[in-house]
């Protein structure tokens, strides 16, 4: 079931929505079609997370561990200095023809 997003003409898909086309497209078990798809999630955030890999899915896009340095930033509300630490954050780029498929 798509839901509207209020701030934009497109519509928005859950994971559940996921796993019920793919159960309605393939006869599979939604057991087994939910097992699968999150089994996939999970080893997407285990490669990056704990093994800091980049995950490659030609013609859909790539899944990239990128790094933030050390910064110093103001709360200008307090006037205060915080330092904020260094850390590693998850990034998509889409794949050239997935872009493609887009326009």
């Amino acid at each position: 079931m798509q839901s509207e997003n209020r701030n934009t003409n497109f519509t928005e898909m859950t994971k559940a929505d996921i796993i019920n086309k793919i159960v309605d497209d393939t006869g599979l078990p939604k057991k087994d079609v939910a097992a699968t798809v999150e089994a996939f999630m999970e080893e997407i955030r285990n490669s990056m997370a704990n093994n800091k890999e980049n995950v490659y899915l030609r013609g859909f896009g790539t899944f990239t561990v990128k790094h933030r340095a050390k910064k110093t930033a103001r709360n200008i509300s307090k006037n205060t200095t915080l330092i904020i630490d260094a850390h590693d954050y998850p990034s998509f780029k889409p794949a050239k023809s997935f872009i493609a498929k887009m326009k």
